[in-house]
């Protein structure tokens, strides 16, 4: 994906989410980090823009050192964003574009974490396709908006998964929303809302539904090659 295409679907992508409520007013912010031969660098949201009404031309862009080089000032979540991208590529399964998102029912259940939770996780594995599409989802405990800490917690989980063999996908801040990483913005966006009605479903439920047992995980492993 080029920097023209890059901007067109980050645009695109911002608009649907828009538009389904997984953001609202000027909450949430998108990036891209350009390959190498494209000149390198990072795309991401302006500061305090309304994902559905993005202007391509307008996006902030970013060297590879964090330097502003263009467009409307960059959303503070850049540093926190740069962090994900360093972090998957030691890693070694790079991220190319994140989103992060305000989404009600991931942030419902980060302030009252539904029964069965695993401690440490926003989530239990209650549906195949959470497991299979979105993965373990560690919950960050709270730190304020910009605050350089939440960047090094969700380094460290990155980390932490990956020297386990179980790479995720996904990063819940406690209060203020998830980040959600993968290849190219449709991919993450698709990862963002399995996420997001899965978080629903528990939220609703309550509790009430017994987790996938080990070996129903087992066999999502070896029939779908789930990372669990």
């Amino acid at each position: 994906m080029n920097e023209a295409q890059a901007r067109d679907e980050i645009c695109r992508v911002g608009a649907s989410l828009f538009a389904r409520g997984y953001v609202h007013a000027t909450a949430g912010n998108i990036s891209v980090r350009l390959p190498a031969a494209d000149g390198g660098g990072f795309l991401i949201t302006p500061t305090d823009a309304c994902l559905g009404t993005l202007d391509p031309a307008r996006l902030a862009k970013l060297d590879d050192a964090g330097v502003q080089t263009g467009g409307d000032r960059a959303s503070k979540t850049i540093a926190l964003h740069r962090a994900i991208y360093d972090a998957t590529a030691a890693a070694g399964q790079p991220a190319h574009c994140v989103i992060h998102t305000h989404s009600t029912h991931c942030v419902a259940a980060s302030l009252s974490p539904p029964p069965g939770v695993p401690e440490g996780e926003l989530l239990a594995p209650i549906t195949p396709y959470f497991v299979m599409k979105v993965g373990h989802v560690p919950l960050v405990p709270y730190h304020r908006p910009g605050d350089a800490a939440a960047a090094h917690a969700v380094a460290q989980a990155i980390a932490r998964h990956a020297a386990r063999g179980v790479p995720i996908r996904v990063v819940m801040l406690s209060r203020l929303g998830p980040n959600v990483w993968h290849d190219t913005p449709a991919q993450a966006m698709a990862v963002l809302e399995e996420l997001e009605e899965t978080a629903k479903l528990a939220v609703l439920d309550r509790g009430a539904a017994r987790p996938l047992d080990e070996s129903q995980i087992e066999d999502l492993r070896r029939t779908f090659g789930a990372q669990w």
